[in-house]
């Protein structure tokens, strides 16, 4: 059993409007606004804007002025530098208090807006008036919505849980009374003043942080930062100024650190937006299990075994409710080892609400595809980091070229965990800090030393292992400088990698990804199919290389018609022999199913070779038949509604290898429907409907001829073969009565008789021989495009340059030409393509003795179920896009009736006898069998009406290109 999934197939690059959420840390989509006093909250978007602007703090000489761009993102307002990395802020327009526009000197336009901290920014638009009007006149329209929404008032109770506003407050002299560990004084007071708020804070409050506090230089770190948060706004209202990355840079003290990460990486906007989410997720889904919460528990104990908070309950616990409520919200990704490791790291520092909402931005934003179950994200890293050490460290990529020695050996986990596994926690905490201050950039950028000596893997991953282990060594242990000697390692590694790779940018990187996409995907697609091929339960008489082209066919339906997400399998009461339990795996639906047997089978597909005087093409049209339905649900023995890639090679070997006898046995068995040995009359009526089907585009009438010939003898022969009870019926007078109804239910034609009335029919004995087999061809199909040479000088530029969209408007285009032109031709390929000429259909004997002849002739009445009428109403319009049977049913019923199996050819001499004539002793001793005949006639006499006729006729007159156009 196996998974397959198309998401890589469905990436799509992100548009200009999510780069720019991205850039500003927004969450995807806005939020559902709450309800306000019983009524809906307004649900009117604003139009998004962005203007050039002049940004300046309110504090004068605090802060030189940046020239950039605010945008009106609603319901934020967010400005970047023209650098795009120097000055940047996001901030809700609920945090927004004020908004004036300042009265300057003329030509210039300047708002001042008040935020809700006190704190109060100046921007000076410098757009035409017009568009600062404009503007204006959005931001005004979005505060207001803000404001009916009631999101200003929760803004003075969600700051409480953010320890910034604790830190600066006026009340308190946290900043002051902080030791270096990071406990308060107050703490250890006899009677503690109670505190004004409860703050939001991870483990590390209980089990104290990892470091030592005074190395880390606390105090000092916890001064500097409330300095910038009292005069740059905090949380919600951040303004990252360039003095905020420099001390992102030098580190972020352990209290701020939960805080500062939720708003650099912009997860704090998610948790304003959704409060309470979390705690109800988590009491939705309780009690709950999946594999993700299975594959939880084997993890929990093996993240960060060795901090004191996981070797308690309560840290494994938090660790526990964390990742299941990720995997309850994001089903799809569920769990990925490694993202353990992640939430157990960011939970030292932050709460579980907190930890959830940054792992959801870390493993959706900042590292898409990391953490999926084809870990696409990281491989495709892999390869652009490649790429940048041959273009930064030319001399280290030759080096491991030569020695063979795979980069992503050790890469891999540093990319996955963020450093976290590979290096002390105090250095790798260093490193996130940066990451989510700078953005995945910060990955690439990190390097290490002496790697020009590395002889092997072994020997690269002992050399990383043991640099990393050395991160708090002193750089230059020998200098007679005690400030050089002070210089750690890590102070140097951050130093040489922030300075001599600065060139390393987002955009390089994104550009990076764009190249080596398609790679990464081949890659992953070959390794998952050779995956699903290698988990078959069984290959039957299949190939690896065959049962791989059948794979190629569902991943290509998959593509076009995505099937459901994968769900567990339902429960049963029977546990297997080995004890285990029934994985998930890809199951697809009919739709899926329709363009996959499109693939395999030719009579599954419409193709048409259209010609129209400018190009020469084939369109092909998934076909739709009860008769594609009925292979469906046969080939679904599980009877669960869907196929897994188990059912459909299973399905596919049951018929592309069969002779002819167990062809004909599989093609009765697909129409017995209770299975019981027998097919009803209604059955056989369905099965030469599914004959006419197959057939329908073949050249010629001997297909069609075989059908009808088939319906004759299935009817008479079954007839027949019914009970003798229900064929004798003499009334009072003597006379034969008509029979009472055969039931809808009533067995009617076994396999034997089945299987003698195919072989008495030439055309159906190669079909079931050969051609049954041969329709299904796992040979990759060929694109709906001719080659260039048959297509001509404007159909290769087309193929080249259109797009598909533009390639439907240009065929329809040219076919409306070349109709008016009359060049417009449209001719059906067959499915089965043995016939080429317009061949007559033989006849053929009966099937029945005479004897029996007679006995279905005296007692079958004219209107005999056993046989085809025309409705004398207009037949139904057919879909456009389905198959309807009808056209070929009534021209069977017009064949039959225009040549009968009985016939004989002399059948005028009924008429001489009547008068006179006289008659030779040979036809004289034929008197008996010409009154068989007669009577068998008379009793299958076609009971049309002359209207009935009418209809009939018209049929046959249509020309064999005609039953190509429904």
């Amino acid at each position: 059993m196996s998974t397959i999934s198309t998401a890589l197939r469905n990436f799509k690059e992100p548009t200009k409007e999510q780069l720019t959420e991205i850039f500003f840390s927004l969450p995807p989509t806005p939020t559902p606004a709450p309800r306000t006093n019983g009524k809906d909250s307004p649900t009117e978007d604003v139009e998004r804007m962005d203007i050039n602007a002049v940004l300046s703090l309110g504090i004068q000489g605090e802060e030189d002025s940046y020239a950039g761009k605010l945008y009106l993102i609603a319901p934020y307002l967010a400005f970047a530098s023209l650098d795009r990395k120097s000055v940047r802020f996001t901030l809700p327009l609920s945090t927004v208090r004020r908004v004036e526009r300042l009265n300057a000197r003329a030509g210039i336009y300047a708002l001042s807006l008040a935020l809700w901290d006190g704190g109060k920014i100046i921007v000076q638009l410098t757009s035409l008036r017009p568009t600062a009007d404009l503007f204006c006149s959005l931001l005004r329209d979005a505060l207001k919505i803000e404001l009916q929404r009631g999101q200003m008032k929760a803004v003075k109770g969600f700051v409480k849980t953010c320890y910034s506003e604790t830190l600066i407050s006026a009340t308190s002299s946290v900043a002051d009374g902080e030791r270096e560990d990071g406990s308060l004084i107050s703490e250890e007071k006899e009677n503690p003043e109670p505190r004004e708020s409860t703050y939001h804070g991870g483990l590390g409050l209980r089990f104290k942080f990892p470091g030592d506090p005074k190395k880390l230089r606390e105090a000092s770190k916890i001064k500097l930062w409330t300095t910038y948060l009292r005069t740059h706004g905090r949380n919600l209202t951040l303004l990252r100024y360039p003095q905020c990355t420099r001390l992102v840079q030098v580190g972020l003290p352990n209290r701020l650190r939960g805080e500062m990460w939720e708003t650099l990486s912009g997860s704090i906007f998610m948790r304003y937006a959704n409060p309470g989410y979390y705690e109800q997720l988590l009491k939705d889904n309780e009690g709950r299990t999946s594999t993700s919460t299975e594959d939880i528990e084997k993890d929990l104990h093996r993240s960060l075994p060795e901090y004191a908070g996981y070797q308690s309950e309560d840290g494994i616990g938090a660790l526990r409710r964390v990742l299941q409520a990720y995997s309850f919200k994001n089903p799809e990704l569920g769990y990925c080892q490694a993202m353990n490791i992640l939430a157990a790291a960011i939970l030292i520092y932050m709460s579980e609400e907190q930890a959830f909402w940054l792992l959801e931005v870390l493993c959706d934003r900042l590292l898409p595809g990391y953490y999926a179950p084809s870990m696409h994200g990281t491989l495709l890293d892999q390869r652009v980091f490649e790429s940048l050490v041959q273009r930064c460290l030319p001399m280290i990529h030759d080096h491991f070229q030569d020695v063979d020695v795979q980069l992503s050996v050790a890469s891999l986990p540093w990319f996955l965990s963020l450093f976290i596994n590979s290096m002390p926690m105090i250095f790798a905490f260093r490193i996130v800090d940066c990451f989510f201050c700078m953005g995945p950039k910060v990955l690439f950028q990190i390097n290490g030393e002496k790697l020009l000596t590395v002889q092997d893997d072994g020997h690269f991953l002992n050399m990383m292992r043991d640099y990393f282990t050395s991160l708090g060594e002193s750089a230059h242990p020998d200098s007679q400088d005690p400030r050089a000697r002070a210089i750690t390692r890590f102070q140097e590694l951050l130093l040489v990698s922030f300075r001599e790779f600065s060139v390393i940018t987002d955009d390089m990187i994104l550009s990076e990804r764009r190249r080596f996409r398609g790679e990464i995907i081949h890659s992953i697609e070959s390794f998952s199919k050779r995956s699903a091929v290698r988990n078959l339960r069984t290959l039957g008489r299949f190939n690896k290389e065959q049962a791989g082209h059948i794979y190629d066919s569902l991943y290509r339906a998959m593509c076009i018609h995505p099937p459901p997400p994968v769900a567990l399998p339902p429960p049963s009461l029977l546990t297997p022999a080995d004890g285990t339990e029934e994985k998930p795996e890809t199951r697809i639906g009919l739709k899926t199913f329709q363009y996959f047997l499109s693939e395999i089978a030719s009579w599954a597909r419409d193709e048409r070779i259209v010609s129209n005087g400018f190009q020469q093409r084939i369109d092909r049209e998934v076909a739709e038949h009860e008769f594609i339905d009925r292979l469906f649900f046969f080939w679904d023995t599980s009877c669960r509604g869907a196929l897994s890639f188990q059912n459909l090679v299973s399905g596919l070997d049951g018929v592309m290898f069969n002779d002819l006898m167990e062809n004909i046995e599989w093609f009765f068995n697909l129409h017995d429907k209770n299975k019981d040995g027998f097919l009803t009359k209604d059955e056989v009526l369905t099965l030469s409907e599914s004959f006419l089907f197959i057939f329908r585009f073949e050249v010629g009438d001997a297909y069609l001829g075989a059908v009808s010939r088939f319906m004759t003898n299935a009817f008479e022969y079954g007839d027949a073969l019914l009970p003798e009870a229900e064929q004798s019926h003499i009334g009072e007078d003597g006379e034969p009565t008509s029979p009472p109804p055969i039931p809808t239910n009533q067995p009617y034609l076994n396999l034997a008789t089945f299987r003698m009335v195919v072989l008495a029919d030439e055309v159906l004995e190669s079909f079931f021989e050969t051609d049954l087999s041969a329709s299904f061809r796992l040979d990759p199909l060929p694109d709906l495009e001719l080659s260039a040479s048959n297509s001509g000088l404007l159909g290769d530029i087309w193929s080249t340059i259109a797009t598909d969209s533009n390639k439907k408007i240009f065929n329809m285009f040219t076919d409306e030409i070349g109709k008016t032109i009359g060049k417009h031709q449209v001719i059906h390929r067959p499915s089965i393509g043995r016939y080429t000429k317009l061949e007559e259909p033989k006849a053929r004997e009966s099937l029945l003795t005479p004897s029996m002849r007679h006995s279905v002739s005296s007692t079958i009445p004219p209107s005999s179920s056993s046989s085809l009428t025309v409705d004398s109403t207009a037949p139904p319009v057919p879909k456009k896009d389905a198959f309807s049977p009808m056209p070929m049913v009534q021209a069977a019923n017009a064949a039959l009736m225009e040549r009968t199996a009985f016939a004989i050819d002399d059948a005028k001499d009924d008429d001489e006898d009547e008068d006179g004539l006289d008659l030779d002793d040979d036809t004289i001793g034929d008197d008996n069998v010409m009154d068989e005949v007669d009577a068998f006639l008379e009793a299958h006499d076609s009971g049309l009406t002359e209207a009935d006729k009418e209809v009939a006729k018209g049929i046959q007159k249509f020309p064999p290109t005609a039953r190509c156009h429904y």
